[in-house]
This record gives C-alpha cells, structure tokens and sequence, in this order.
C-alpha cells in the first residue's frame, strides 16, 4: 500500500521523523537511523556540529543531507530572539536550507514550550521565508493560530519532552487533528513503540523522536521497533478501528445454531 505524505511540498515515505542526539556516538547514530528507516533527521543546532566547528566531527559526514531531509532545530532555546539567530545560523550552515524545527522552551525543568515567544519567533520566521515545523502544547487554539500564520507543521507535545511518559493527552490531540489543514506530528514524549502507535491511531500524520531510541538499552532494535509501531498505527487507523461497547458482543452469530 503506498501512503506518502507531505510536508513543504516534499513528499515522503516515511512517517517517523527521528532525532540524532543523545547516541554514544555517531556510528550508533547513524545505525539507528538507518534502522528506523526516517527520511526527515533532525538536528539540534546549537548541541550538534553540521560545519560551524570545522575541528570537530561533522554529523553530516555520518548522516549525508543526500540521503535525509535535515531539519535543524532551536533546541536549547528560551528566547524568540535565539531561537530565530539559530534558524538563520542553520541555513547558513545548510546552503540556503528553509525548512527548520521551531521549539522556544519555557524553563529547563519541563522543557515546556513558552507560547507567546514561539508565537513570535514563528511569525517572524514565516514572514522571512522559513517553512516552519512548530514543538508547541497541546492546546487546539494555540494549533491553529500557528497554522494560520503559516506553519507548514504543528508538532504538539505528547507529554514532555525526554519524559517517556506517552500521549497522555489524547482527546486534546483529536480535538487539534479535527481543525488541521497541515500535518500534525506528535513531538516529544514517546517512550516506546506502542506510544507511538497510539499517535498514529489518533490520525497524526507521523511522529518525531529521539530519547525513546537513543536511551534504549539497544537504540537500533528500538529504531526498528519504532518504525514497525509507525507502520501499525497507521494502517490501523486507515482500517477504522471497531467501536467500543459496554458489553461482550460475541464473535460467532447466534442465527442459525442448533439448540
């Protein structure tokens, strides 16, 4: 069964979108992701050498923007004002690159998005000719404001980030799917492959992680568990899931049997 989707008018295969932090090195790294079978890699800027320390090692040399789609992100930032310093570094960097992962963080505790800065720093990326892939709450409002400005993505959270604890939200996920005209990707909060099945139950259109794979005790066997998860929930929801009842409904028709 072919089931692309698309994003910024690429089109892709694959609904996991996976990150490249946190790995032991980047042998590891680049094995899990080829393990997971993404096309879309992101990379925190400001934590990841892509060429702005020409004496270190380069993640690109590990992980060729030949073969991925890289999607530099603001991770690390709490300001609107650094996070669009660090969008503008990344396309530098990248040789003109527009498409960018944008999460303002609100404090190092949660990790939690600050929304009146990611606000601002999306519409002014937008206005400056970004295709912006935005990390935002769960909050359906706040969804759609971002889309409306022209956010090419909304990545809300499944519950924080690094935190492992699941979708822990999923009626606020639905009630965002409901009004999107853009994809929407659960971002952050996935901590093994049935969280990010539920996603995919839901209607999201993928699901980018990172911690759940690079933890794991073996990051590439997760990476392969993750994009089989990927795979179910969306041929699950494609398929129509059966209604939930309150009673036992048996399998085997009562007409016709012998009493």
């Amino acid at each position: 069964m072919t089931d692309t989707f698309t994003i910024a008018g690429k089109t892709y295969s694959s609904r996991l979108l996976i990150g490249t932090g946190k790995y032991r090195d980047f042998d590891e790294t680049r094995a899990a992701i080829e393990m997971s079978g993404a096309e879309i890699v992101t990379v925190a800027i400001r934590r990841t050498n892509i060429g702005q320390n020409g004496d270190e090692p380069n993640l690109l040399d590990f992980v060729s923007p030949e073969k991925y789609t890289i999607l530099p992100n603001t991770a690390g930032c709490y300001t609107a004002e650094d996070a669009v310093r660090t969008c503008k570094l990344a396309r530098e960097l990248l040789d003109g690159h527009d498409l960018v992962k944008l999460e303002v963080l609100g404090d190092q505790k949660t990790l939690y998005p600050n929304i009146v800065d990611t606000l601002k720093a999306a519409r002014e990326l937008v206005d400056d000719g970004f295709k912006v892939m935005v990390y935002t709450n769960d909050d359906p409002i706040v969804a759609k404001e971002l889309e409306e400005m022209g956010c090419v993505a909304v990545m809300p959270l499944g519950s924080l980030i690094g935190s492992g604890l699941g979708i822990l939200n999923p009626h606020n996920i639905r009630l965002i799917l409901e009004e999107a005209k853009v994809p929407i990707i659960v971002d952050a909060g996935v901590g093994t492959a049935s969280d990010a099945a539920v996603a995919m139950e839901l209607g999201c259109e993928g699901v980018l992680l990172n911690s759940a794979v690079a933890h794991a005790k073996n990051p590439v066997l997760m990476a392969s568990a993750m994009k089989k998860a990927i795979e179910a929930g969306r041929e699950a929801f494609l398929a129509g899931r059966m209604d939930k009842k309150a009673y036992a409904s048996a399998s085997s028709p009562l007409s016709g049997t012998v009493s």
